[in-house]
């Protein structure tokens, strides 16, 4: 028999509940830094600006780094009514831009509490399923690059706040639109490609129906007028470009001398395709590609592009959908677009 059955409990003795370490509260942060709790709860919560100094702003923060202190967000969110998640819709996954939109808002986001879920469309840039039972109650607001309004329709409802990135800025319900300057990228490679003597261009397009390749296309032909150019489409891939290069630059009549591709898939594409016909890159045929991709670095010869700023967009995306949330109007003015010259541009060959 266990001579200790039936003892009565010491009553030294200490439970693990005693000696579990307390975990500090807001209160404790108050009395640390020697303001109110009210002061607390506005610093802790990204608030504080014009209602505290930032002395007691600091103080506040010191003290919670101090004592470990982290506030309790599942609490919170459910005393504001908030998730402090946001939805950033994509069109597909298949480049990495989407990827490095994803990376700028995600960042954003952290520096004030809030998490992005990536959500690619499984209808591309179609009408979008809503990936929750209910998004409006899962969400506190959604953010879509490269896609249309309407096709957000059943995640967003009526009262979810929409930030659009690289689309149609006339599109009405989006609370704020966040925009690359691609027209500008386009007339920077046409007038590139016209300087070194250019006069003969394919414009190879993807059979996208989206608002950022219409804008392109609108930006080639205006600044192409009096030139020579032939559009052809296909699937963003790069065989599905070869394909569609080889036959636009093996037709009938004097040969294109360049080649401008409103992705650096497509322009790895074209390159593949030259290269079948014997044609030499950049001696017989100039490309030019759009984004500067990996891919575009990947490439021999490497790829003239436009460099388009993918984390920056999606950074400002989160900034301006965190100024919806609180109630202030955000920034506007698209954000600008640079030319990188590489390999694949050279002039037309003699004759």
């Amino acid at each position: 028999m266990n001579a200790r059955a039936g003892a009565r409990p010491d009553p030294r003795a200490t439970s693990p509940e005693q000696t579990a370490p307390t975990r500090p509260t807001s209160r404790d942060v108050a009395r640390a830094a020697g303001v109110s709790q009210a002061s607390v709860s506005l610093v802790l919560g990204d608030k504080w600006r014009g209602r505290v100094s930032e002395r007691t702003a600091e103080l506040v923060r010191e003290a919670a780094r101090q004592l470990g202190y982290r506030p309790n967000l599942a609490a919170r969110n459910l005393r504001l009514g908030s998730t402090r998640t946001v939805l950033l819709v994509v069109p597909a996954l298949t480049t990495e831009f989407f990827a490095r939109v994803y990376t700028g808002a995600a960042a954003a986001a952290a520096e004030h509490d809030f998490g992005v879920v990536l959500y690619p469309s499984p209808d591309g840039v179609g009408p979008a399923r809503d990936p929750f039972a209910s998004a409006r109650t899962a969400l506190d607001g959604v953010i879509a690059s490269s896609m249309a309004v309407g096709a957000l329709a059943a995640i967003r409802g009526s009262d979810l706040p929409l930030v659009m990135l690289d689309s149609d800025p006339a599109q009405s319900g989006a609370a704020a639109h966040v925009n690359l300057d691609i027209a500008d990228g386009m007339r920077q490679v046409t007038a590139h490609l016209l300087a070194l003597g250019h006069r003969r261009f394919v414009h190879l397009a993807p059979s996208i129906d989206s608002w950022t390749f219409d804008v392109r296309a609108d930006a080639l032909r205006t600044a192409l007028h009096a030139a020579e150019v032939r559009t052809v489409t296909a699937a963003l891939e790069v065989d599905a470009a070869r394909r569609a290069a080889e036959r636009a630059l093996g037709g009938p009549g004097p040969r294109p001398t360049a080649v401008i591709c409103d992705d650096d898939i497509l322009a790895a594409g074209a390159c593949k395709a030259a290269r079948r016909l014997g044609l030499r890159v950049p001696e017989d045929l100039s490309v030019t590609g759009f984004d500067d991709l990996a891919l575009a670095t990947a490439i021999e010869p490497e790829l003239t592009t436009v460099a388009l700023p993918a984390e920056e967009i999606g950074r400002r995306g989160m900034t301006a959908l965190l100024a919806v949330l609180d109630g202030r109007q955000p920034a506007g003015g698209d954000l600008p677009v640079g030319l990188l010259v590489r390999g694949s541009t050279a002039p037309p060959p003699a004759g």
